[in-house]
């Protein structure tokens, strides 16, 4: 067989295994592809199954795109759209531009299916393919702020894009198979906390009023928070005056990008300065 059958992604437990073998073999060193996990994301995930193709040679799985669903308010109405998540092809089948024929019949396939929008956050690699190949709006770099202290919240006002945190995906979110996160009471915000650190930093998954972690199982955090980092865009956040820096691009391990792509043919796109987007609304880890 020479030509490559492009199939919506099986999510039944033979699926699973196909696609996990697939992500542990493109990515040997990436200890967070087991089947546990990859079934927390594209099966569990409360606001709906995970949405993407593989293509087939015959019976061996060539390459995998998958985005998974969320709920935003985008120019002030609720909406489903798409994460953007992971995207791997044997090195046997590189070169034949199956990421770009997978990410176009998903993003055909999510319009269809009342899906508005997909969001993603990219690397320096993977930037260019997004945009020039796949119509994406580069909205912006996102903010690594490192710094010690509470954060400082401010009234936002009218924002244009904001991911819409129910309790049900809170608590799938911070149940993570492979990770521990806690939450720490900072001020007037409440931030989640992760075991992850960086530069000696613990990271924040974000930041929220309290209120909004009610319901939410996770346990509080023990110890001091001295030094962290927080990582997105957020105008409902104060720096000015802050003990926090913007980590420099070049010393970031890996600089991230806000992309955006509309789905409903409207051509909408995203003023970065009127978006709030952090950790726990693009990192699975």
């Amino acid at each position: 067989m020479s030509a490559y059958d492009l199939r919506l992604l099986d999510l039944s437990p033979a699926g699973i295994a196909a696609i996990t073998a697939l992500l542990q073999r493109v990515f040997p060193e990436a200890q967070h592809f087991t089947e546990a996990v990859v079934r927390w994301e594209y099966v569990d995930n409360p606001d709906g199954p995970a949405v993407g193709f593989n293509a087939w040679m015959g019976d061996e799985l060539a390459a995998h795109y998958v985005t998974i669903p969320l709920v935003a308010r985008v120019n002030g109405m609720q909406e489903k759209g798409l994460l953007s998540l992971n995207t791997a092809t044997a090195p046997e089948h590189q070169g034949k531009g199956l990421f770009t024929k997978l990410a176009d019949s998903t993003y055909t396939y999510a319009a269809k299916h009342g899906y508005g929008f997909v969001v993603g956050v990219t690397n320096a690699n993977s930037t260019h393919g997004f945009i020039r190949k796949l119509g994406f709006q580069l909205v912006s770099p996102l903010k690594a702020m490192a710094g010690v202290g509470p954060l400082a919240p401010r009234d936002p006002g009218a924002v244009q894009y904001e991911r819409v945190w129910h309790r049900d995906a809170l608590n799938w979110r911070l149940a993570h198979p492979l990770y521990r996160y806690s939450v720490k009471h900072d001020g007037r915000l409440d931030v989640l906390v992760s075991e992850r650190s960086q530069f000696g930093a613990r990271l924040l998954l974000g930041a929220m009023p309290p209120a909004q972690l009610q319901g939410v199982d996770l346990p509080e955090h023990r110890g001091a928070l001295p030094f962290r980092i927080w990582v997105g865009l957020d105008k409902g956040l104060r720096w000015g005056g802050r003990p926090y820096l913007n980590i420099p691009m070049r010393l970031r391990p890996s600089p991230l990008n806000l992309i955006f792509k509309d789905l409903t043919g409207q051509g909408r796109t995203l003023d970065p300065a009127m978006v709030r987007f952090q950790a726990l609304d693009f990192d699975t880890l």
